[in-house]
């Protein structure tokens, strides 16, 4: 089992032809993703050759879905025109949009997430690195190789400590592991990821990696209190960082107590949460939580 995206998950492309669209549909389809087409309207009719696999190219998400099935997308499309990319998809009636795009402007993100989700289109991102279950299906940017299925479920703001996760904690294995952004507005937040982790049979254990700036953590953690029976093991980015100074891609600002890693840890460890002061003391911690659940 995994959450979101499984091995019978057709995935487009939308942006494949452009160089970044490229280099990652080559790294999916090696990695097994079932990359059905991509999305490109000054090229429809094309097709786009993968090594052994040629890979069709359709002028609309809308297109692209009436002929194949695709019930996911991934959008590597400039920032510019990612708005126009999601609603797009969103009135396509896309199931999952993966959107990789950073630097798109916060109103349109507003903008985009709320009208997907009137649509009842997930969106994971945008400036994410996507997601993947290993063995399965990967939609993104996120490194194939680093790690192997198991019973694992990790949800992070952050790309570089979700790869650093995976590799760490690659003898036990991942289920799913969701990059879901570290800009102010995301499509899918750690509480929705919490949610189908829990109900996910194969997920054992949740690793949650959160980041200084704002009160996802927090929520998260009042939700972790009233509804997750898993064990849960997280850590908080910016133990270091300076007060009042914005910090990093989230462009989280600290204020006082507000926001703090320490704030955030707190708050989770109340929740029962098993935080590690940094990425390698975390994953210490999934064995000793693993066996506690058995």
């Amino acid at each position: 089992m995994a959450i979101y995206l499984t091995k019978e998950s057709k995935v487009l492309v939308q942006g494949m032809t452009g160089g970044e669209g490229m280099k990652h549909t080559r790294r999916m389809l090696a990695a097994g993703t079932n990359v059905v087409g991509g999305v490109n309207p000054r090229k429809a009719g094309r097709t786009v050759d993968f090594d052994d696999r040629a890979v069709p190219v359709f002028g609309s998400v809308r297109a692209g879905m009436d002929a194949t099935g695709a019930d996911v997308t991934v959008v590597f499309v400039p920032p510019a025109f990612a708005k126009a990319a999601v609603v797009e998809a969103a009135d396509a009636g896309i199931g999952l949009a993966v959107v990789i795009t950073e630097g798109i402007p916060v109103h349109d993100s507003v903008a985009f997430t709320a009208y997907a989700r009137s649509k009842n289109t997930r969106i994971i991102g945008p400036n994410c690195p996507g997601l993947i279950s290993p063995g399965q299906s990967n939609a993104g940017i996120i490194p194939a190789d680093i790690t192997k299925p198991g019973r694992i479920g990790l949800v992070s703001k952050s790309g570089t400590l979700t790869y650093q996760l995976m590799y760490e904690l690659r003898d036990i294995g991942f289920s799913t592991c969701v990059g879901i952004g570290g800009d102010p507005v995301v499509g899918t937040t750690h509480i929705d990821c919490l949610a189908a982790f829990q109900d996910d049979p194969e997920t054992d254990l949740i690793v949650l990696i959160g980041e200084i700036g704002g009160d996802a953590e927090e929520r998260a953690a009042a939700y972790i209190r009233e509804h997750v029976t898993k064990p849960v093991v997280g850590y908080v980015a910016g133990f270091t960082a300076p007060e009042g100074r914005t910090m990093g891609h989230a462009g989280a600002i600290v204020s006082g107590s507000s926001g703090t890693a320490q704030a955030k840890k707190e708050a989770l460890e109340a929740a029962g949460v098993r935080v590690g002061s940094t990425p390698t003391e975390t994953a210490k911690l999934v064995p000793a939580a693993l066996a506690a659940a058995e």
